[in-house]
């Protein structure tokens, strides 16, 4: 059995880690609110982006355009595929990077030529470590998404999709399902469905007037979809990243209410250890003055 010295030393250990995790949760909720509010303020202008395409696509006929399907339906595309991990730069949050990780090796199952774009250190030492090939890592940390770094990743992708080296993006990020709960996603972006653009859910104004697209609606649609792969890249980067926190916020409040748990047992055998051995002194004593009486009695 631990002595009372070492009982102490694992308590203050204990306390010494809830303090860290402690403050890491703390962290992680500022990081948070901050993330969220940058969200909630770019949300807003990619969906009216997105109402605008719905329009041309209400309007014009026949729109022909390399970032959508044929309006016949889906073609077979047997080239390779882009796909865009964005992992966290550390872990100590909980299943996040696994999950996103497991959603990527699917699609490597499915797709074995698949070429990885990857954000984030930890996805980089899997993917390392693993011996899977990157097509390309950017550096920059996972932290602090902006919108040029969501740029820059984008005007990758979309090279390589005009080149017709990659058929098909796919993005595998991590989205909020609430406010508490959240699931790894693996997202087509390139080529669109036509039906994409024709969600309900949109709200907008009626077309009561003829549009004019100059110099013609092909130029005006291949000048907005850039612009709308971009928000969404900044979308996925954004919303991995308050995952991200809200898993390690989970983590953290986890790991403190173990710690109170291991404290409370760590008190209580501290104090029956402590108990035994004032006991032991106390019959030793005893022993030994009754031991002394004896003595006297005989020698008496």
């Amino acid at each position: 059995m631990a002595g009372t010295k070492e009982i102490k030393t694992h308590i203050e250990s204990v306390q010494e880690t809830k303090k860290i995790t402690n403050a890491m949760y703390l962290i992680a909720s500022t990081k948070l609110r901050k993330a969220r509010q940058e969200l909630d303020n770019t949300r807003p202008y990619f969906e009216a982006l997105r109402r605008e395409i719905k329009r041309i696509f209400r309007t014009v006929k026949d729109v022909d355009s390399p970032y959508f399907y044929p309006a016949g339906g889906e073609s077979p595309l047997n080239g390779a595929y882009g796909c865009l991990v964005i992992t966290a730069d550390k872990g100590l949050a909980g299943a996040y990077n696994q999950n996103a990780i497991k959603e990527t090796l699917k699609l490597l199952e499915q797709h074995p030529d698949s070429k990885l774009f990857v954000v984030g250190e930890y996805g980089r030492r899997f993917f390392a470590s693993h011996n899977i090939p990157i097509e390309h890592s950017f550096l920059y940390t996972a932290q602090n998404p902006t919108m040029a770094r969501a740029r820059e990743i984008s005007a990758l992708l979309l090279d390589g999709f005009h080149r017709h080296e990659l058929e098909k993006i796919f993005v595998v990020y991590t989205d909020m399902v609430n406010g508490m709960s959240f699931e790894a996603k693996c997202t087509r972006v390139l080529p669109f469905h036509r039906t994409y653009f024709a969600d309900t859910a949109l709200t907008e104004s009626p077309v009561t007037s003829q549009f004019e697209f100059l110099p013609n609606v092909n130029s005006v649609l291949d000048s907005m979809m850039p612009s709308y792969v971009s928000g969404f890249i900044y979308s996925a980067l954004i919303a991995s990243f308050c995952c991200e926190q809200q898993a390690r916020m989970t983590a953290m409040d986890s790991a403190n209410q173990n710690a109170e748990k291991l404290l409370g047992e760590l008190s209580l055998e501290f104090n029956r250890v402590r108990q035994s051995a004032i006991t032991q002194e106390i019959t030793e004593v005893s022993a030994g003055a009754r031991a002394q009486r004896k003595k006297h009695e005989k020698e008496g």
